[in-house]
């Protein structure tokens, strides 16, 4: 508004120059007349924008009159307004946070549906892959690997073992990864014997599934790699159904193949299966 102000005048003044200087030259009364009604023009725009100028600063009077309201009612309320510019730059600076480990999170997911994916071959052999206790398990049944009370593998599940092993083996996804073989019983207790109860049969079928995919495929193993894998037992203790039927408690005679997450993958992996 200033610099259009003093341009006005700037203007206004070189027109009158301009006008003394056509009156000593000798211009016409025409050329005069025009002169004075650009001169008026002149001064109408300076009035307009003098006026226009004006508002303005009352607007911005009443704009500051109304934020020394609000500090006012900020600070009434306990707010401390002095603070507000730092509040604003942890809020930023949380809210990219955020958005970043979001990220990483929908990265982690993807990796698992990938992972979830190549895992579904194994489906087509007739086991089972799904997530328990926030884990990808591959569930092979323990009856078809086993006798009931041994630890020695059948034939029927040498075969379907060497199968697994092959899926793992071939994919560098797969093969990458770290494995733990979990036994599984029903509740039914042991008879004595060498294993002595639930807890031992357990740790000795996961023992022999993970010997077998360990063992050099030349000499009739699954040839996975040992430094990927380890064996636990959990006897009666993490059943997959009620142990109330012939049925169930055969669900719960077990062998699986957990897939260990990485520290990094530590998310709610319920959320594949939605």
């Amino acid at each position: 508004m200033l610099v259009r102000r003093s341009t006005s005048w700037l203007l206004l003044g070189a027109t009158l120059l301009a006008g003394s200087g056509a009156l000593g030259c000798g211009y016409s009364e025409e050329e005069m007349q025009a002169k004075i009604r650009e001169i008026e023009g002149l001064k109408t725009q300076l009035s307009a924008e003098q006026a226009q100028n004006k508002k303005a600063k009352s607007e911005l009077d009443e704009a500051a009159a109304r934020i020394e309201q609000l500090k006012s009612q900020l600070k009434a309320a306990g707010v401390d307004i002095s603070n507000l510019n730092a509040n604003l730059e942890q809020q930023a600076r949380a809210l990219e946070d955020f958005r970043r480990r979001a990220q990483q999170l929908e990265d982690i997911k993807k990796r698992f549906e990938v992972l979830r994916d190549k895992l579904q071959a194994l489906t087509k052999l007739g086991l089972s892959v799904t997530v328990r206790n926030n884990r990808m398990v591959i569930q092979l049944p323990g009856d078809v690997l086993f006798d009931s009370g041994r630890e020695t593998l059948k034939k029927e599940g040498q075969e379907i073992l060497l199968k697994v092993a092959e899926v793992i083996r071939n994919d560098s996804g797969l093969s990458s990864r770290s494995f733990q073989v979990a036994g599984h019983t029903d509740n039914a207790p042991l008879a004595g014997g060498r294993f002595k109860d639930n807890w031992g049969l357990s740790v000795m079928r996961a023992r022999e599934v993970l010997a077998f995919l360990l063992q050099p495929e030349d000499k009739g193993g699954g040839g996975l790699k040992p430094e990927r894998w380890s064996a636990s037992g959990y006897g009666d203790t993490d059943p997959v159904k009620a142990n109330d039927t012939p049925e169930n408690k055969q669900a719960n005679r077990r062998c699986e193949l957990v897939v260990l997450p990485n520290v990094e993958e530590m998310l709610d992996l319920k959320t594949l299966t939605q």
